[in-house]
Parts: structure tokens; C-alpha cells; sequence
């Protein structure tokens, strides 16, 4: 079997967010031809999307053709809205869910579901991860990198996934045995990167980083054992930059180690036991992928294409079919990874 694990879904239409909320900024989709459609914010494009987005039968087709078992459904990142007043983002994130579940309802042997939660209000968010796993069947959520300051509506500070108010989300994953899929969205230093994708080539790589970095060294696994995190596009930077990060460990703990006195370096394979937190293996390159399984180990490597962006791997699986592997290892990366850690 091959379980892609890293894949988005959009309903085919939901309502003008921007009159219904009453202010500007969420996205809309407008169906100018058959099977396609351009995502706007306000008068800007995002993205033009065909309908392999929002219809499971053109998924399910193209699943067939490239051999994909399942998919593992979540959003579109932008869909996140950590930006607007949380009563709004959750009535959001509700859509989106109920819809995703739907989906899997209707296929349940094709498609597997990841909620969205409104990560700008921790005990919001709690309750939406509650209701994705224990209502809607689904099997955790996909949240971002940060949670983005809006003075505007009451928050002034970018929170990092180590920030303290942030442990609600975490003590309800663990309460009901919920999968945490991180993807990077509104890049750092954006403004800086108005030209080439850089935000997409450079800034989405060191947003992943800095999400692991910030629970590394803010104890988040320390305090939650229990938790399952993936990060997206194979942990982005951060396994190429570990030997400057645990040289840093090491040379300047009073900067560094101020809040958790763990190395790095135990967080990833050593001894025999695979890593603590899990990446897909979506990372376009066939060394990558190999230092991803000396870093990690199969068993915390999960087959992730980013399914159906042009970012995302043409024929998803090709990458991992490239390297010469064991037939046991090859299946754990392409399905036993993810079945456990989204408990499948």
C-alpha cells in the first residue's frame, strides 16, 4: 500500500468569508471555467486550482494512475486563518472539517481526514481537535508553523508552537490520541522576498525549522511525551542545519538550553531508536532522502507528495521508488510509517 500522507482538499465552494465575517482577508473561490478556478483575496490572485482540488472521483483517478492506496486529506494552509477573530476561524474550521469528513465518510477506504483548528484561540482549538476525532472521525490536525499577531483583533505577539499558551492544543492531542501535522505557512521574511517564490524555496523551509527548533528547545516534548507531530517537506531545514544547532547546544547553553536541557541530537535516531517526532518524505531529492534515513529512521518517515501543487511531487512515490531500499524498509515509508503514527 502507499498512504500519502501529505496531501489538500478544498470543498467546491463555501460562501463570501469577507461579507459574512464582515471585514477583508479570507480567501474566496471563483469557478471561472469548468474545472478550474482561481483562489482570490480580495482583488489578488493566490492560486488557480483545476478540479483534482475539490472533486474525490478526479482524485480518486489520478490516485489509480500513479498507484496511491490513500490519501490522507487536510486544507489548503492559507484556509488556516490564525489572523481573524478566533469565533470567526472556528466557524471556518468547522466547515472545512465537516466537509473533509464527509469526503472520507463517502470513501472511507480511500481517504483518511486532518482537521484545521483556530490556533488563536488555544482553548478553541482544544475543542475542535475533540470534536475532529471524536465526532467527525478524522485523524488529528494540520496546524501551522506559528500563529500570526493581529493587534486588530486582540493579539500582539506571533506565538511559536512553544509558547505557553499553546498547551491546551497540546494536552487535548494527547487526550484523544490525535495526530499534529505542522505545515509551514506565511513565511518569515516575506517582505524580504518579494521575487523568484523565494517565500515558498527559502522561507517555507525555515519556517519548519523554526517550529522544531522552538519545541526542542521549549520542552514541548519533554512536558507532553505522548504527542505525535509530523512536520511537512521532510522537516524543511532543519535536518540539514542540525550541526549547527546542536554545536550551539553544546557551545552556548545559557542561550540555547535555557529551557530544556535535552540535546538535539536525542531527538533524532540514536541506539537504535527511531526519532521522536516524525517528517514526510517530500524532499525532491534522493540524498536528502537518504540523510533523512540516518537522521530519523524509516519508522518516523511517512510517504508525503503535497498532492495536487505544482510544488508537490509529479507522480507521487517516484522518489522513494528511486532509491535502492530493502522491500521491508521501502513499505514502511510508504505506508507502515503513517499508519502509526496516525493510528490507521
Amino acid at each position: 500500500m502507499k498512504i500519502d500522507l501529505h496531501t489538500h482538499i478544498l470543498p467546491p465552494d463555501w460562501p463570501d468569508l469577507d461579507t459574512k465575517y464582515g471585514y477583508e482577508g479570507f480567501v474566496r473561490v471563483d469557478h471561472y471555467k469548468p474545472c478550474c478556478a482561481r483562489m482570490m483575496v480580495g482583488d489578488r490572485l493566490f492560486r488557480e486550482i483545476t478540479d483534482n482540488v475539490w472533486e474525490p472521483t478526479r482524485r480518486i483517478e489520478e490516485m489509480d494512475w500513479t498507484g496511491v492506496s490513500m490519501q490522507v486529506l487536510s486544507t489548503v494552509p492559507v484556509m488556516f486563518s490564525y489572523w481573524a477573530k478566533p469565533a470567526d476561524a472556528l466557524d471556518l474550521s468547522r466547515r472545512l472539517n465537516d466537509h473533509i469528513a464527509e469526503v472520507v465518510r463517502e470513501h472511507p477506504t480511500r481517504f483518511a481526514g486532518l482537521g484545521t483548528i483556530p490556533m488563536q484561540d488555544p482553548d478553541l482549538a482544544a475543542g475542535e481537535l475533540q470534536r475532529c476525532v471524536r465526532e467527525l472521525a478524522l485523524r488529528g490536525a494540520q496546524i501551522g508553523t506559528h500563529v500570526d499577531a493581529n493587534p486588530h483583533f486582540g493579539r500582539v505577539d506571533t506565538l511559536n508552537l512553544d509558547n505557553a499558551a499553546l498547551q491546551p492544543v497540546w494536552s487535548a492531542a494527547e487526550e484523544v490520541n490525535a495526530a499534529i501535522f505542522v505545515h509551514p505557512w506565511d513565511m518569515l521574511g516575506s517582505e524580504r522576498m518579494p521575487k523568484y517564490w523565494l517565500p515558498w524555496l527559502v522561507g517555507m523551509p525555515a519556517e519548519t525549522s523554526l517550529a522544531i527548533c522552538s519545541m526542542i528547545f521549549g520542552g514541548v516534548f519533554e512536558r507532553f511525551p505522548s504527542l505525535r507531530v509530523a512536520f511537512a517537506h521532510g522537516g524543511g531545514a532543519f535536518p540539514f542545519t542540525i550541526g549547527r544547532v546542536d554545536h550551539a547546544f553544546r557551545v552556548r547553553p545559557d542561550v540555547v538550553a535555557a529551557e530544556n536541557s535535552t540535546s538535539p541530537r536525542h531527538y533524532l535516531a540514536h541506539d537504535g531508536v527511531p526519532a521522536r517526532f516524525y517528517v514526510d518524505s517530500h524532499v525532491h531529492d534522493a540524498d536528502a532522502l537518504r540523510l533523512l534515513l540516518k537522521l530519523f529512521g524509516a519508522e518516523r518517515i511517512a510517504f508525503g507528495s503535497d498532492y495536487p501543487f505544482s510544488l508537490g511531487e509529479t507522480h507521487p512515490g517516484k522518489l522513494i521508488e528511486s532509491i535502492k531500499l530493502p522491500e521491508k524498509q521501502k513499505a514502511q515509508l510508504f505506508s507502515g510509517t503513517v499508519r502509526e503514527f496516525l493510528r490507521l
